[in-house]
């Protein structure tokens, strides 16, 4: 079964997705983003910028066969294509159609309360078919 982490109070999804990917592509992990398509276009172009020093290979799902193939990070509003189904992170407001497939899912919540809303419908939605949820509070993570 899929195991299901939200991650709470993050001050900025696209600047917290460039760390994690970065974090989850050191480490060898295969990663699809998804979430609405202006929010995966703002996020590739960050992912070119956020870091004068490290690039987070990446591609979005409309390329060419073998770079998506190949790409350890896939930016995609859709599923059903993917090639690998390692981790996926969740930038949307909605529970994407397919996630059961992947073997670990994300879920980011900023301090936006349509935002926090949104996420509590999700976790309900989860918790209602038996997923098991694991909670990462960024604010009590950066308490001294």
């Amino acid at each position: 079964m899929t195991e299901v982490a939200f991650h709470f109070n993050v001050p900025d999804k696209l600047q917290y997705s460039c760390r994690l990917l970065r974090k989850a592509w050191g480490s060898g992990a295969r990663v699809v983003v998804t979430g609405e398509a202006d929010t995966l276009d703002r996020l590739d172009q960050l992912l070119w910028t956020f870091s004068a020093l490290e690039f987070v290979p990446h591609c979005q799902l409309g390329a060419a066969a073998e770079t998506v193939a190949a790409s350890p990070v896939l930016l995609a509003g859709e599923l059903d294509a993917c090639p690998h189904h390692e981790v996926l992170v969740n930038l949307g407001q909605q529970v994407p159609t397919g996630f059961e497939r992947f073997e670990r899912f994300i879920e980011l919540v900023t301090l936006v309360d349509d935002d926090r809303a949104a996420a509590r419908t999700r976790w309900k939605h989860y918790t209602d078919r038996g997923y098991a949820m694991k909670r990462h509070d960024l604010a009590q993570e950066t308490r001294p």
